[in-house]
């Protein structure tokens, strides 16, 4: 299949069966042990980022746009500390979630606007540009694509997240351990950060901070970039 194809499949699989099983692990709910472990996972990738911006002391000042934002995990806290929010994602399920969570929790609504829209159609200028666990939905050419895109949107700063390619993330993959269970999520891409770290570069940027997140099922390597 070619990456148009993986395009296709991570939308309908987000506005079906895969938008009921992330909107659980991405809630509070209850959850199976492996949906949990992602769960944690996950949340200690976003925590990273807002502890990273929050860090900075600027969040009152910051356009950011969250590509690829789900159910507002990140834009919401984000919008709530001040900051301008475009939150995206190319399931209209998760960005209907979106705002029904945004609209029970967020005090500052104007801080956020949610849109039904992919990657590759993005557009306009922010300060900050974060793409968190997206690029593990597609193969390594057409990420190339998506972060050099993603690139020409950021003023100052990009961060993304990615499934890193190693040797022991890899086989895991092979024997079916990386995301268990049959028929449960897309395809899961894993890129070499040495690549990505390329892109980043080739756009314009350098590599500031970096951190892992590692869980029995959940690993995600998390780079931040400043436009040189």
């Amino acid at each position: 299949m070619n990456a148009a194809d993986d395009k296709t499949i991570v939308k309908e699989y987000f506005n079906s069966t895969g938008f009921d099983r992330w909107r659980r692990i991405y809630g509070d709910g209850e959850v199976n042990k492996v949906q949990l472990d992602i769960r944690n996972g996950h949340q200690q990738t976003v925590d990273k980022v807002l502890g990273w911006l929050k860090a900075d002391d600027n969040l009152a000042e910051l356009s950011i746009c969250d590509a690829g934002c789900g159910v507002g995990s990140l834009s919401i806290p984000l919008a709530e500390a001040g900051a301008k929010v475009y939150a995206s994602d190319i399931s209209e399920k998760m960005v209907e979630e979106g705002k029904q969570r945004a609209s029970l929790t967020l005090k500052n609504p104007e801080n956020l606007t949610f849109a039904v829209q992919d990657l590759e159609t993005l557009s306009g200028s922010y300060h900050t540009v974060i793409c968190l666990d997206v690029l593990i939905h597609y193969p390594q050419e057409k990420a190339d694509a998506m972060i050099s895109h993603l690139c020409s949107l950021a003023q100052s700063r990009i961060i993304l997240s990615f499934a890193p390619k190693t040797c022991a993330l890899t086989i895991l993959k092979k024997i079916g351990s990386f995301f268990p269970g049959p028929s449960k999520a897309t395809r899961a891409y894993l890129h070499r950060e040495a690549d990505v770290v390329k892109i980043l570069e080739k756009n314009g940027f350098v590599v500031q901070r970096q951190s892992m997140t590692r869980t029995r099922f959940y690993f995600s390597r998390l780079l931040e970039a400043n436009r040189n």
